[in-house]
């Protein structure tokens, strides 16, 4: 599989872009001007964070080639380095999509495959 980067959202949010375009990302993509990605061994601290006890998130994974120069990646926590999309996300660079539910214990249970 190619390298891969990972952003969670809200599932209902996803099937709308899926239907009609390009997804444009969460309330607080918009208020910091950019999509938040994780890659691989960033993602689930990025989600025990930022999405703790949300239910009905889906898992999107894709590949940075496919994003262009709108891709930066730059410094955050720690001064360690989080892919930022400076625009929308074409439904189009998914490579693919998982359902992100919430464990009996009330922690994101991943897919086996996932980092």
């Amino acid at each position: 599989m190619p390298f891969v980067i990972y952003h969670v959202c809200r599932a209902a949010d996803w099937l709308a872009a899926k239907a009609d375009g390009p997804y444009t990302g969460s309330a607080d993509d918009a208020r910091d001007g950019f999509i938040h990605f994780s890659g691989g061994n960033q993602l689930r601290e990025s989600v025990a964070r930022h999405r703790p006890g949300q239910d009905g998130l889906v898992l999107l994974m894709v590949e940075p080639d496919r994003l262009g120069s709108a891709l930066k990646w730059e410094a955050s926590r720690g001064g360690v380095l989080f892919p930022h999309l400076y625009g929308p996300l074409p439904v189009s660079a998914v490579m693919e999509e998982h359902d992100l539910p919430l464990g009996s214990d009330g922690v994101h249970a991943f897919p086996p495959d996932i980092p």
